[in-house]
């Protein structure tokens, strides 16, 4: 009879165990489920941060090939304004010598109006001379011609006289 009593206590225990270990499987069951829920959802939510991170990587590639070309057509415009600048300073030299240019040919073309207005002036006053002069040899000339045709008249006058005188005699 002890044999059947610690059989059945033992049966007892067994089937407490066994209430227990079942408690405990179902309770690690859920929890596996819970667990293997849980994974799947972080498996889910790894994916979706995987894409995430290769749109990220694909962005900063085309970020990169961007930064790339804009950093070319940066250097490409530095150049042109470096291209560009230095050229404007060989302009401006150019300006600057052909304002030095013209204003010598302006002081030339200046003195050249001056040196013309002077010689206009000695020409008229030359042309006033010869023409002052001119009338005076005129009149000259016509007092001489006046003088010549009256000894002219005097040696016709005498010649007259002296005909009437032979004429008389």
């Amino acid at each position: 009879q002890d044999n059947l009593s610690d059989a059945e206590e033992r049966c007892e225990g067994l089937i407490k165990s066994k209430i227990q270990l079942e408690a405990k499987s179902k309770e690690l069951t859920e929890r596996l489920e819970d667990e293997e829920e849980m994974n799947t959802e972080l498996t889910a939510k790894k994916r979706k941060l995987e894409d995430e991170c290769s749109e990220l990587k694909k962005d900063i590639d085309d970020l990169e090939l961007t930064l790339a070309k804009v950093e070319k057509e940066k250097h490409a415009t530095e150049n042109k304004v470096k291209n560009l600048t230095e050229e404007m300073a060989v302009l401006d030299e150019i300006i600057a010598k052909l304002t030095k240019e013209k204003k010598a040919l302006q002081e030339a073309h200046q003195q050249t109006l001056d040196d013309l207005q002077s010689e206009e002036d000695k020409v008229n006053t030359l042309t006033k001379a010869k023409t002052k002069l001119e009338q005076q040899v005129d009149d000259r000339k016509l007092e001489g011609d006046l003088k010549l045709s009256q000894e002219s008249l005097m040696d016709l006058e005498n010649d007259k006289q002296q005909l009437k005188e032979k004429l008389k005699k």
